[in-house]
């Protein structure tokens, strides 16, 4: 396998990973996970922020839903990007896209996935 392909599965197990771990934890324990001292001690990431501006809460049973399953999608499409390349491009490009919304990790990893994904390279493999 070309490193191109281990960088565009390892960030997508890495986003999907963490999606679908603080989600799971944030439904069980009650809270997502945060800094907890210094200046933003108990507070969310800027995309709380965001997700706010359009009216859901980012505490939300419904918001800690959205983590599970855009988490679960990211750890589908990566292993259909090993096993079938072609049909997890177009996944993976599909979450890259969806996850745009979590600033600032996911916004960054998910921008890398996206330049990764369009390399001619990768493109072959459609």
């Amino acid at each position: 396998m070309n490193p191109i392909r281990i960088a565009i599965t390892l960030i997508a197990l890495f986003v999907g990973g963490w999606l679908t771990f603080d989600g799971t934890r944030a439904l069980i324990s009650g809270d997502y996970i945060t800094p907890r001292s210094g200046p933003s001690a108990g507070q969310l990431g800027p995309w709380s922020k965001l997700v706010s501006s359009i009216g859901i809460d980012p505490r939300s049973t419904s918001m800690k839903s959205i983590h599970i399953v855009l988490g679960i999608l990211w750890l589908i499409s990566s292993l259909m990007f090993l096993a079938k390349p072609g049909l997890g491009w177009f996944a993976l490009v599909g979450c890259s896209i969806s996850s745009l919304w979590y600033l600032p990790i996911g916004t960054v990893l998910s921008i890398v996935e996206l330049c990764l994904l369009f390399l001619p390279l990768t493109r072959n493999l459609r």
